[in-house]
């Protein structure tokens, strides 16, 4: 057989929640959030805050909560959705 016929398979899921939902950053963002890359530390996590204070800081990453946050840090979480939904593609999975 060919040893290649699985190799799509063997390409993990990456899932980055944000917001009401998970996304699976796997199509096409596996450059950016697989390991080694610029975004991992939001891989298999809720990156809500993270997104809304465009920050990579892992205390941020380990805290979802974004309810002391103002109104222009909640749209800019919302323009990140947005970017992944309708430009990105990437599939909404939860």
């Amino acid at each position: 057989g060919n040893e290649n016929e699985n190799e799509i398979d063997a390409i993990p899921s990456i899932y980055v929640g944000a917001g009401d939902k998970v996304f699976d950053m796997s199509f096409g963002g596996a450059a950016f959030y697989g390991p080694g890359c610029s975004y991992h530390v939001f891989a298999g996590r809720n990156a809500t805050r993270c997104l809304a204070l465009m920050s990579l800081e892992e205390s941020d990453a380990k805290n979802p909560n974004v309810t002391d946050l103002d109104a222009s840090k909640i749209k800019t979480l919302i323009d990140w959705m947005t970017s992944f939904e309708n430009k990105r593609f990437y599939p909404v999975v939860g």
